[in-house]
C-alpha cells in the first residue's frame, strides 16, 4: 500500500517499456535524450507518469543503474585467481556495447550536469567491486588495495573510453601478477594455482 500523498511506483510493465526505450536512447543519442518529453514521444507512456517517476535525465540514469545486471566472478578467496577472473569478466563486459555505451554516455553527462557525477561514481564502483573484494585477503592496506585496483583497471577503462579500442586483457593479467609478486602475496596463499587466462 502506498503512503498518502506519495505516488505509487510505475507498474513493472511501464518501467520495462520506459527503461528499455531509455537505454536505446542513451546508446544512440546520449543522456540528453532522456527527457520526459522524449521518453513520452518514444514510448507513448503518459507524460504525467514519466514526470512523476523520472522527472530528469539523472533519474532515468539512476533507474538504469539499479536494473543493470551486475555479473561478476564468484570469489574463491584466492587473490590471484579472483583478480584474473575479475580481469576477464570486466574485459568481457567492456566489449559489450551496452556497458561501453553506458559508460561513454554517463561520462559525457557528468560533464554538463554535476549531479551525474555521483551516478558515474556509483556505476564505476560496481565495476571495481570484484577487484576490491578480491584484494581483501591479501593483507594490503585499504590505500594499497585502491592503488592496486586503479593500476589494474584504469588502463582498461582508458582503452575503452578514450582510445576506442578493445581493453588490453593480457596487459591487465600481467599487472595482476606483477602487483601480487611485488607484494610477495603468494606467502598468504601458497596453494594458489596462478593465473587463469
Amino acid at each position: 500500500m502506498t503512503q498518502p500523498g506519495r505516488p505509487a511506483g510505475p507498474t513493472s510493465e511501464t518501467e520495462t517499456v520506459v527503461l528499455t526505450a531509455a537505454l536505446d536512447l542513451l546508446l544512440t543519442e546520449g543522456a540528453g535524450a532522456l527527457s520526459p518529453q522524449r521518453l513520452h514521444a518514444v514510448t507513448g507512456v503518459s507524460r504525467s507518469t514519466i514526470y512523476r517517476h523520472w522527472p530528469a535525465p539523472r533519474d532515468v540514469l539512476a533507474a538504469l543503474i539499479e536494473v543493470a545486471p551486475r555479473p561478476g566472478p564468484v570469489l574463491t578467496g584466492v587473490p590471484r585467481s579472483d583478480l584474473h577472473a575479475g580481469v576477464d569478466a570486466l574485459c568481457d563486459r567492456l566489449r559489450d556495447k551496452p556497458v561501453t555505451g553506458f559508460l561513454h554516455a554517463i561520462v559525457a553527462a557528468a560533464a554538463w550536469d554535476s549531479a551525474m557525477t555521483e551516478l558515474r561514481h556509483r556505476y564505476v564502483d560496481d565495476l571495481l567491486a570484484p577487484f576490491r573484494a578480491a584484494l581483501v585477503p591479501t593483507g594490503l592496506t585499504a590505500a594499497e588495495r585502491e592503488d592496486a585496483v586503479s593500476e589494474i583497471v584504469s588502463p582498461l577503462l582508458l582503452d575503452t573510453l578514450l582510445l576506442d579500442r578493445r581493453p588490453a586483457r593480457t596487459r591487465a593479467h600481467d599487472t595482476v601478477d606483477r602487483i601480487l609478486d611485488e607484494a610477495s602475496l603468494d606467502q598468504f596463499h601458497p596453494s594458489d594455482p596462478g593465473p587463469h587466462r
